[in-house]
């Protein structure tokens, strides 16, 4: 009996030069794709992070008002790890966000004011590869970063953003979703591997609540796993996947 062929994955397109991630909550990117941050800010080009939550109700011991302040700061000091400076929240309530217009609204705000190419969020689905139940607010801003990328360009979906002074933008070129089952592309992991074990355990107070493992073993084994596995399918070489949406 022979193996099934792997599908080979492709080389992100590498032609834009501004980026804006969007996720429910800090760390949600330091799980998914800081080593591929790590390598576009290397390259000189603008990545801004948009957090739709403070993440407050993910330490059972900390209280939400107190764990807010807790992992902004993480969050903060995980994303100048690879080279981000503009992190930006949008206080929706962590473990409630509920997909719809006003997120919709909010997200396409952010992309007039930041005018990305490449959008990039986290998976979307129901579940991570048919193995584990999504969380409901990954998939209330997964889907909803897929809508507003062409939002953001309508003048006629959200008009008062224009009175606001947020012009329509219609430059994104891609959405690019992290953590996604069905991968599509790929981009090399090896010269921002280091700094995304280091922006992952920026993240101290979450680790420390999530497990009793060392913190950085819990963070460099998880990233080497997920790392080596996409490499299996990028040439051999540790990699992030993304599953891409042109427009």
């Amino acid at each position: 009996m022979t193996e099934p062929k792997i599908s080979q994955l492709e080389p992100l397109p590498g032609d834009w030069r501004r980026a804006l991630a969007v996720v429910a909550h800090p760390d949600d990117l330091e799980y998914g794709c800081a080593a591929a941050v790590a390598a576009w800010t290397d390259e000189g080009r603008e990545v801004g992070y948009l957090l739709a939550t403070r993440g407050e109700a993910g330490i059972d011991t900390l209280a939400p008002a107190e764990c807010a302040v807790r992992r902004e700061e993480e969050q903060r000091a995980s994303a100048a790890v690879v080279g981000v400076s503009q992190v930006e929240f949008l206080d929706h309530q962590d473990g409630v966000i509920e997909y719809g217009v006003p997120l919709r609204r909010d997200i396409a705000a952010a992309i007039r004011r930041h005018r990305p190419e490449l959008v990039v969020t986290l998976n979307h689905r129901d579940t991570w590869g048919g193995v584990a139940w999504n969380t409901p607010d990954h998939v209330a801003v997964g889907r909803a970063v897929l809508d507003a990328a062409g939002d953001a360009g309508n003048r006629w979906i959200f008009p008062e953003l224009a009175e606001e002074g947020l012009e329509p933008w219609d430059g994104v070129r891609w959405v690019a979703v992290a953590g996604s089952a069905t991968p599509t592309h790929a981009v090399d992991a090896s010269a921002g591997f280091e700094r995304a074990v280091r922006s992952l355990l920026a993240h101290r107070s979450y680790i420390e609540a999530l497990t009793d493992q060392d913190p950085e073993e819990y963070a460099r084994g998880f990233l080497v796993k997920t790392t080596e596995a996409a490499g299996e399918r990028f040439g051999g070489r540790p990699a992030v996947t993304f599953e891409v949406f042109g427009r």
